[in-house]
Formats: C-alpha cells, sequence, structure tokens
C-alpha cells in the first residue's frame, strides 16, 4: 500500500482586494481539501506579503510533500509563487476562483495571478499544472488527487532502486538502458548482477523455505501435482531468491534476464516467480526490460494496485480486439474467476512454472516509458479487457482499445513503441498525463 498522500497548501492575496471574500473563498476551498483522504500541511489563512509566505516555507520544507497547491485566492505578483517553487521540492498545482460578472468591482482577479506566475514558471524551466474551479465544484477533489498522486510517484521515483540480473537478449532494443539518463531525469538508480549470482542464491534456498513456498502456490493455483517436481522446485528457489534479494538491496522493482539460461542452465521457468513479485507490488520485468519495470512502478503508484508488463501478441480487425500476453507473468489477482486458474509449463521450453489463466474483464490503463525515436516519452493507453475464453497458454486477455484497433497498431509500428507495454485496472490516464507534466516528458496517446 502507499503512504498516505501530503499536499501543502498556501493561500496567496493582497489587501486591495475583498478580503472578507476571499477569505469565504478560501474557507470553502479548505473544506474541499478536508474531504479529501490525505494529509494537508499549511493553512487557509490569507498570505498578504513575503513574511507571511517565508514563515509558510519554513514549515512545508519539515514535510515530505507530494503536490504544493498554491491558492491564489486573490491577484497577486509572481514573486511568492516564484519562491514557493524554489523553496519547496514538490510539483506545483496552482488554483485560481472564477468569480462573478458583477458589473461593479472586480473582487479577486485570481485568474489573472496565476498567469503571471504561470509565465514566471515556464520561464524558468519549473513544471507546474494548474486548477480554474470554483472552490466547490464537484469534480475538483479528483483533480486534487490525480495530482498528488503523480507528485508520490515522482517523489518515490527519486527513491527507486532497480536490480538488474543479467543483460537484455542480443536484438532486444526495446530493453537497452542508460544508468545516467536514469539518474539524471527521474532520479532512479540501477544496480546490475550477473545472472549466475541469483541462481547461486537460488540454489541456497533451504527447503523448509521451498516447501512452505509450495503450500502456498498449490493453494492458489491447486495443480502443482500434475508438473515435474524438480524443475518445480528450482522454479520457487528462484522466487524465494527473488524475493530476498529485493528485501536485502532494497529494490523496488527488478528486471531479469529471463532466458534461455533460466531454463538451460537453472533448468526452469521464472515467469511464474515473477509473476508472484508482480502480485507483491514489486514488479519484475523480463528480458531485462528496466524501462518497462520503471513503467509497471509508474502505474502501480498511481493506482496502489498490482500491474504488470505484456507484449502486445495479436490483432484482430474483425472484432477491433488485441490480446495482451506473456508467458505468465500476470498476477493472481489479475485472474478471471469464471475461467481455470492454474500452473503450467513453458510453451517453448516445456519446463515449469508459470501462472495459467484468462485476465478478467474491467477497465485498463496502459502505460510505458518508452525511449522510441531516441526520444524519452510516456506512452499513455486505455481500453476494456473483455471475459474471453484464454487465447494463447500462460496469461492473456483481449482488450478492445478505446481506438480502432488498425490504429492502435499503426501507432505502434510506426512510432517504434516498444514491444513491452504495462498494464493495471482502473483509469490513470490523468494522473499519468499529470506526472509526464511534472516529469517534463512529452506524451504518445496511443489512444
Amino acid at each position: 500500500m502507499i503512504d498516505k498522500l501530503t499536499i501543502g497548501v498556501v493561500a496567496l492575496a493582497r489587501p486591495t482586494f475583498d478580503v472578507p471574500y476571499a477569505e469565504q473563498v478560501a474557507a470553502t476551498a479548505w473544506e474541499t481539501l478536508q474531504g479529501l483522504d490525505v494529509n494537508i500541511a499549511g493553512s487557509k489563512d490569507l498570505l498578504f506579503d513575503a513574511p507571511a509566505v517565508e514563515s509558510a516555507i519554513s514549515a512545508l520544507q519539515k514535510q515530505r510533500l507530494d503536490l504544493l497547491l498554491v491558492m491564489q485566492v486573490t491577484f497577486s505578483d509572481a514573486t511568492m509563487t516564484v519562491k514557493l517553487a524554489d523553496s519547496i521540492d514538490a510539483p506545483v498545482l496552482l488554483w485560481s476562483f472564477p468569480e462573478p460578472r458583477s458589473g461593479e468591482r472586480l473582487r479577486l482577479n485570481s485568474v489573472c495571478g496565476i498567469n503571471l506566475a504561470a509565465h514566471a514558471l515556464a520561464r524558468a524551466g519549473q513544471p507546474f499544472s494548474f486548477l480554474h474551479r470554483d472552490a466547490d465544484n464537484k469534480g475538483t477533489p479528483q483533480i486534487l488527487m490525480d495530482n498528488a498522486r503523480a507528485g508520490h510517484v515522482k517523489r518515490k521515483l527519486a527513491e527507486t532502486r532497480i536490480g538488474v540480473i543479467g543483460q537484455h537478449p542480443d536484438g532486444f532494443d526495446t530493453c537497452t538502458y542508460d544508468t545516467e539518463l536514469l539518474s539524471r531525469r527521474f532520479g532512479v538508480s540501477v544496480d546490475f548482477m550477473e545472472l549466475q549470482a541469483l541462481f547461486k542464491r537460488a540454489e541456497r534456498t533451504p527447503a523448509a523455505e521451498t516447501d512452505e513456498i509450495y503450500a502456498r502456490v498449490q493453494a492458489d493455483l491447486g495443480n502443482l501435482d500434475t508438473l515435474a517436481q524438480e524443475p518445480l522446485r528450482k522454479s520457487l528457489q528462484i522466487y524465494s531468491a527473488l524475493r530476498s534479494l529485493a528485501s536485502e538491496k532494497k529494490y523496488n522493482g527488478l528486471a531479469v534476464r529471463c532466458w534461455p539460461e533460466m531454463f538451460t542452465e537453472f533448468g526452469c521457468a521464472a515467469c511464474g516467480p515473477m509473476a508472484m513479485m508482480n502480485q507483491e507490488m514489486i514488479p519484475c520485468a523480463c528480458e531485462a526490460d528496466v524501462y518497462g519495470t520503471i513503467s509497471t512502478l509508474m502505474l502501480q503508484g498511481l493506482n496502489d494496485a498490482p500491474a504488470f508488463m505484456t507484449d502486445m501478441v495479436d490483432f484482430n480487425p474483425k472484432d477491433n480486439s488485441a490480446v495482451f500476453w506473456h508467458c505468465g507473468l500476470a498476477p493472481l489477482s489479475m485472474a478471471d474467476k469464471e475461467g481455470p486458474i492454474r500452473a503450467t509449463i513453458h510453451s517453448n521450453r516445456k519446463l515449469p512454472f508459470l501462472n495459467e489463466f484468462s485476465l478478467k474483464p474491467g477497465r485498463i490503463t496502459i502505460a510505458r516509458l518508452s525511449q522510441s525515436k531516441n526520444v524519452v516519452r510516456l506512452v499513455i493507453g486505455s481500453g476494456e479487457m473483455i471475459r474471453a475464453p484464454m487465447s494463447f497458454s500462460g496469461t492473456s486477455g483481449v482488450v478492445r482499445f478505446d481506438r480502432p484497433v488498425e490504429e492502435v497498431l499503426e501507432t505502434i509500428i510506426m512510432e517504434g513503441i516498444e514491444h513491452h507495454v504495462s498494464m493495471t485496472y482502473g483509469d490513470c490516464r490523468e494522473s499519468l498525463k499529470k506526472l509526464a507534466g511534472i516529469l517534463d516528458i512529452p506524451i504518445l496517446q496511443l489512444t
């Protein structure tokens, strides 16, 4: 579960405007904030001058903020907003307020205030978002939460450690990564280890621990006795090794070279163990796809639910559908309970173990931190996973995108998008857009 989000709040104003009315607007906005399931730092009190803002900055700097909400209650110049953005390590959301066109005095002139602030922040290269809505607008809470979740993920990325186990396969340029760029752009750190080190760790798994894992998987899937037992236990040892490695090194996710050596040298499949890690929200990307792991972490952080990385393997214009598939990597919570759920062997290598089931129906969000065309972009898509028989062995699901499937395929191919995308259940598109904004990366709309 993600930590409870924290929003820092300041209310800017000038005493030359209608202060009683401004206080009323700020109080209503504060009531809206109090209705969110977040921690609120700051105050609804109007700040009129630099000393008041400096005092607020000192207090807010002591908090780990996911979002800095600057309520531009009346007009003010950009000085205080720029100072806040420079002093506080959190994404900035500017909130201005409409006012009645009374034919009389301009009581707030709020939007002109954020216009000045936006210009100053943009010239300074400071990312920000803005909101122009009434203090009690019913859609405002969702917008605030989308921004706060995006800020939370940005903060978490800067603390993220990813373990890379083995090199990506030859010819899989989609899985390349630049350690220095990841550190500079996102704060993500990457540790590399050879695949043989994982094998040695797995071999040291105590028999009793393997037995405990066996019992847990048997309770979930129920047919382990039908699989070859020696390679099955090796697969469970790989899970133990991945779990202990993540715990010991404090990795937030892993990217693993899952073939061919996992089969040819250690003698098992890594898909089931990696699916178990995905369920535990320590995402594992196959083929050592670091950007795939980061994409999955983004969706997890925005949705507070499991996500996983998948291939898009079939596109059918006749029924406007596509198939998401991966050997057996999907977390168990994504299984359609109305179909069979079981363990199986790898379709090509014939070794256990993999999860096997159809993905459950429901709304999905798709994301990929992409390097296509040598530009870092955030691919965002959406669709509906529909109930359908299992398309292929392993874990797979039938998707209807929110766009004709032929157009989606054309975008994937002509934009050179990677063969892996990440998905989660639910609608995270707005939060993803906010995240792209505060990370200062362009968006590529898949749907």
